[in-house]
Formats: structure tokens, sequence, C-alpha cells
């Protein structure tokens, strides 16, 4: 799609989501939401607080198990109060999702699940895993075909997603600024966006910093 000051990029409408692609790093429209993410390695602007960096990296020697553990309590919560069913099987999904704040594929979930064939069929992992999404527990990222847990479920947000291409870790940001200028931009082409899913790849701080030093 284009804008006055011409091409901004692609947008892919998959599965209810909006995927947009900026392959020009010169174009105003991207600088400022470029501008916005970019605080996260800069440094030059003040950090970014769980108010916005809604899943930031976790420090070294943290914790994972109190992660999956208050995920899992969120999840309980949120579906009692919406009366949704956690079934057994959701939960297992829910749980491999969160092993890590990395992304996972639906084929490695389904590797890892294991137990009879009917539990670790394809189609019964691939339900699981659109119901936690139409829950908001867990988002789909386009570019990757992968997984990654909410960690913030019970407030209805766009995502934001600030992707490693190195150690693959994920950042999510919650920020209302990048979806009003998304939907701004959206809405000046005559589109209305329904739902909004912003991938950003690139490197997080640890690895710039081994690259830059290789």
């Amino acid at each position: 799609f284009e804008l006055p000051d011409g091409p901004v990029g692609k947008c892919n409408i998959r599965h209810g989501m909006v995927l947009l692609v900026f392959p020009n790093p010169d174009l105003q429209a991207r600088r400022a939401i470029v501008q916005k993410l970019g605080a996260v390695n800069s440094g030059k602007t003040a950090p970014i607080t769980m108010s916005t960096a809604r899943h930031q990296l976790p420090p070294q020697g943290h914790d994972h198990a109190g992660c999956i553990e208050t995920a899992m309590s969120k999840a309980e919560l949120l579906c009692r109060d919406r009366g949704l069913r956690l079934t057994a099987l959701r939960r297992r999904v829910l749980e491999l999702v969160w092993a890590s704040h990395k992304p996972i594929g639906a084929y490695d979930i389904l590797g890892r699940l294991g137990g009879n064939a009917r539990t670790a069929a394809p189609p019964t992992v691939y339900r699981a895993l659109e119901f936690l999404i139409e829950a908001g527990l867990v988002h789909r990222l386009d570019s990757l075909n992968a997984f990654v847990g909410c960690p913030d479920p019970g407030r209805m947000h766009t995502g934001q997603f600030l992707i490693c291409r190195e150690c693959r870790t994920v950042i999510e940001l919650g920020d209302g600024d990048i979806e009003e200028l998304v939907a701004a931009k959206a809405m000046a082409l005559g589109f209305t966006a329904v739902r909004q899913i912003l991938e950003i790849e690139g490197l997080c701080d640890s690895c710039g910093i081994a690259a830059a030093s290789a």
C-alpha cells in the first residue's frame, strides 16, 4: 500500500490479524514507529516500563518457573471469569508455549506433548491453540508461524513484537501510541484496522553487543 509520500509496505491479512511489513527503512511513516520501538535497545530514551513493554527480556538467572506459574494463574482466573473451559489439554499446550520466552511452533508443541495419538494429533493441537488465541492467552507470530504467551491476557490490546533474529527471544509491547499511528495511517487509505499485529525483526541488546564485538 502507499501513502501520498510514497510506498510504505505490504499489508497481509491472515487469521484475522493485520501483519504490516515495512521494507524501506528511510520512509517517514516507518520512522515514527521504529523511533518508538528503538528505545528498547538504543539507551537514548528512558527505559520502557511494564506499562509499555508487556514481555521484556528476562534477567539472567531469573526463576522461569515463576513466569509459568503466574501465566497459568492468570489463565485460570480469566477462563473462570469468562466462563471458558481450560481443559487439561489446553492447559498443557499453554504450559508448553510458556516453557520459555521464545516462540514455539505447533509441531514442536506436538512433539513435546507425547501421549496417545488422539491427544497428540495436529488438529487437536491447533484447536487448543485457536482457543488460547481467542481467549487472549497466546499470540501467533505470522512471520515465524509460531506462538508466544501473552503476559497481560486480561487487557484488550494490540500486539507489537520485537523478535531477535539470533536468539529468537520476543519482547511484546503494548503501546497505544503505535496502535493509534497505524490505525490513523490505515484510515487515511480508507482501511479500517480491526486487529493489529506488528512484528519487528532485529537484535536484542545481548545479541547486538555480541555481534558488535565479533
